[in-house]
């Protein structure tokens, strides 16, 4: 990922953009893209912000508020596959995701399981 532009070139491009520069000829004296400059002076005069915001995504998962219940399905059946998890969050909870992001969910908190031990239990038995 890139890193954003300094917090003085913004402050440049906006002040010149206020004092009379077009946006196209701001952009073009101070090598950014038009775009840019647009983005950053349509930002200065909605909020006032000039300062670049975080970049990429927020952290967490959208299985966090639903550990429990996700643990819970685990506890009462050892050998549940993820996408059946997957199938129980939509059902119960209303939460649509893939197995991968079941699957990230347990690798996150370092939780695995073999199935190959509740195969073995359920040979013996």
């Amino acid at each position: 990922m890139s890193r954003s532009y300094s917090t003085d070139l913004r402050v440049r491009v906006i002040e010149s953009i206020s004092g009379g520069l077009s946006r196209r000829q701001a952009a073009a004296r101070f090598g950014v893209g038009v775009s840019t400059a647009v983005t950053w002076y349509r930002r200065y005069r909605e909020t006032g912000e000039v300062a670049a915001r975080k970049q990429g995504q927020p952290g967490g998962s959208k299985l966090d508020a639903h550990e429990a219940f996700i643990l819970a399905l685990v506890r009462e059946r050892p050998d549940i596959s993820l996408a059946e998890i997957a199938e129980r969050l939509a059902e119960k909870q209303a939460v649509s995701v893939c197995p991968a992001t079941v699957w990230y969910f347990f690798d996150r908190r370092a939780i695995s399981f073999k199935k190959n031990r509740a195969r073995r239990r359920a040979r013996a038995a």
